[in-house]
């Protein structure tokens, strides 16, 4: 069974930083490509940032680009966010998900949220002075 578990949000001031973690089970983690997704209230899912199976390759939203930083550790089964310089409209509550098709192509950006699935339950994310 695929498991997917989000952890590390929390309630930080803006201009501040939080860091990620997703720990996934339940399938072979180093060949599928993974991302992250947020929803804000009231509002649609949003997708956020996509890096294929070996961690070559990335992509951001724009709304993100430059503040954010996703990586994984095959090694560790987990998947990071990094997230810098925060601001209000980033209060979401954050979700990891599986890739659909293996662990994508380098140079490509995969930025549907139909792409993914298995979603973990999320982690809540409050950016707020």
């Amino acid at each position: 069974e695929v498991q997917l578990v989000e952890s590390g949000g929390g309630l930080v001031q803006p201009g501040g930083s939080l860091r990620l973690s997703c720990a996934a089970s339940g399938f072979t983690f180093s060949t599928y490509a993974m991302g992250w997704a947020r929803q804000a209230p009231g509002k649609g899912l949003e997708w956020v940032s996509f890096i294929t199976s070996g961690g070559v390759s990335t992509c951001y939203a724009d709304s993100v680009k430059g503040r954010f930083t996703i990586s994984r550790d095959n090694a560790k089964n987990t998947l990071y966010l990094q997230m810098n310089s925060l601001k209000p409209e980033d209060t979401a509550v954050y979700h990891c998900a599986k890739f659909r098709n293996g662990p994508g192509y380098s140079g490509r950006c995969y930025s549907a949220t139909n792409e993914y699935h298995y979603w973990g339950q999320g982690t809540q994310v409050t950016v707020s002075s």
